[in-house]
């Protein structure tokens, strides 16, 4: 099943200029085909296509599923953009497609990455959500510093991934739990000491997501996998 993607389709029913190009061009629909299609808000719809055309398709619903393979868990993550943003963008695809809810980038003490082009960060979410037949888009928060976004976390499950020799919980335990989580993963240098001790001050966790040393977009990638198989335990699966 192929997915296209009509955040108005409830008012609008046509495909995007982009959506359409590829609805007729490179998957070759005509008038008459059923189609499905996201909203980016978790519904999914089957619809027939009235006018097949490159730039402006025009779709009927057949029918709508709310809350489309809904998981019965939220994730936000909170990561540092990595100096190469090839491997930043390889986290948001991967972590996408396991399951992701909500993403921050953050600013910390020893990142050498400061701005993102949001843009295209959006448009791998939305491509990964496709892909992965999630009907609900992840959110994209805009770039903050890491002494901002920690004060106004109010999740159950507040964790902070980190290398240092502290106290610290496997996040797979420690997040069974936790229905919703937020998952902070650092710069390549990891967070300072400071930030981490700010962080368990204002109600996070450390963890550990294993034995071996990740690099940033590993570790999301990891933490992601942590808390769906966290999921699954709570559930019996």
């Amino acid at each position: 099943m192929n997915l296209f993607y009509a955040p108005d389709i409830e008012t609008t029913p046509l495909l995007p200029e982009e959506e359409s190009l590829h609805c007729v061009k490179v998957l070759r629909h005509k008038t008459g085909d059923t189609i499905h299609l996201i909203d980016g808000r978790g519904s999914l719809y089957e619809a027939e296509i009235l006018a097949a055309h490159p730039k402006r398709t025009e779709v009927r619903v057949l029918s709508v599923v709310r809350e489309y393979g809904a998981r019965r868990y939220s994730l936000h993550m909170a990561v540092a953009p990595t100096k190469n943003i090839d491997r930043f963008e390889w986290f948001v695809e991967k972590a996408t497609e396991i399951g992701l809810d909500e993403l921050t980038p953050v600013i910390c003490r020893y990142s050498e990455r400061r701005t993102l082009k949001m843009e295209r960060i959006e448009k791998i979410l939305l491509s990964a959500s496709k892909q992965s037949l999630h009907a609900k888009v992840p959110r994209l928060n805009p770039a903050v510093e890491f002494s901002d976004f920690v004060p106004g976390v109010k999740a159950e499950g507040r964790f902070i991934a980190h290398c240092y020799d502290m106290e610290k919980q496997y996040l797979l335990r420690a997040c069974v739990a936790a229905r919703d989580a937020v998952v902070m993963v650092g710069p390549e240098g990891d967070f300072s000491e400071d930030e981490v001790g700010e962080a368990v001050a204002a109600g996070f966790v450390g963890v550990s997501l294993g034995g071996s040393r990740l690099r940033t977009e590993t570790a999301g990638v990891v933490a992601a996998h942590l808390v769906a198989v966290a999921d699954a335990v709570r559930r019996g699966v």
